[in-house]
């Protein structure tokens, strides 16, 4: 399980703009859910989503000067390697697929990427990348493969365990590294706080995987959480990942959609598909949350301009 000193001293290293996001919440929110909810809000930063964080120390701690890098992302990894490496004097290539999202294409060519767009999916521009990197002898940084940038995503736990004690936190499910960040600092600092992983029902690799106990891939990843959008899991994660975390939900397109309202409602706070899941999952579970003081993490604020316009029709 990874070292809680390593993530206490990532604060260290990481750009301030991504520390200390704030937490948000609503008596009218946990109305409706049913349950005490403290949101950590991580929209409100140069890159919209948490993803700064692990970029950041991985960048800090991992790389030679100089060094290039590429890797794949649907969005916002991209957008945090870009933003740390153009800090520190690296070139950053980054691969997405032909349907990523153009918001958070556009995001990481003004934050100095240079975006290549292959394949229909995350997991095939991740091929993409793979193969350019080990064509030109490039450094390939995998998401959720890289200790360092699930030490980072940890920081926001320790954050969290500073303003309160949870009853439970709820964490969303990608390539892997925010659940193994947050989940080993609850493990080791809370043990008794439930520790429950979030997949999109249209999405829900990462949930057989780690149910079965090996990877399991799909044939597709069609979900509007592009972020959490896993066809092929990392298999080499998977036994930590399950370790950090008590159980697996899935959520369905319309819990999302509609937790994506709620937050905009109550929160005022646009936050993508994605981010939105923690809140999906309270909503289609209410029973098991209810009444409990719950954590989770609104990871991104990336949204497309056909989402963002459907939110605002129904305010």
């Amino acid at each position: 399980m990874l070292d809680i000193a390593n993530i206490q001293a990532a604060t260290r290293l990481i750009d301030p703009v991504f520390l200390k996001s704030p937490l948000a919440s609503a008596a009218a929110l946990d109305a409706e859910l049913g349950c005490m909810l403290l949101a950590k809000n991580e929209t409100a930063n140069p890159i919209g989503s948490f993803k700064g964080r692990g970029a950041e120390l991985f960048a800090a701690t991992a790389l030679r000067p100089g060094e290039t890098i590429v890797c794949a992302s649907a969005g916002n990894f991209g957008q945090g390697l870009a933003h740390a490496a153009a800090r520190r004097g690296h070139a950053c290539t980054v691969f997405a697929a032909t349907t990523a999202n153009p918001v958070k294409i556009d995001a990481m060519r003004r934050l100095g990427a240079e975006v290549r767009l292959e394949g229909i999916d995350f997991d095939a521009a991740k091929q993409a990348a793979r193969r350019y990197a080990a064509e030109h002898d490039l450094r390939f940084v995998e998401d959720g493969a890289e200790p360092a940038i699930a030490e980072g995503a940890g920081t926001m736990a320790l954050e969290l365990l500073g303003v309160a004690d949870f009853d439970a936190v709820v964490v969303p499910l990608g390539n892997g590294a925010l659940l193994e960040g947050i989940g080993a600092v609850f493990r080791q600092r809370a043990p008794a706080t439930e520790i429950i992983a979030v997949v999109a029902e249209n999405a829900p690799a990462m949930k057989l995987s780690l149910e079965a106990g090996e990877a399991i891939e799909t044939s597709t990843a069609s979900t509007i959480a592009d972020g959490i959008a896993v066809r092929v899991p990392i298999s080499s994660r998977l036994a930590e990942l399950r370790r950090c975390c008590d159980s697996v939900v899935s959520v369905s397109e319309a819990q999302i959609f509609d937790a994506m309202r709620l937050i905009h409602r109550h929160l005022h706070l646009v936050v993508e598909p994605a981010g939105a899941v923690g809140v999906a999952a309270i909503l289609a579970h209410p029973h098991r949350f209810a009444g409990r003081r719950i954590a989770t993490v609104l990871c991104g604020g990336n949204i497309s301009q056909e989402l963002r316009e459907q939110l605002h029709a129904l305010d």
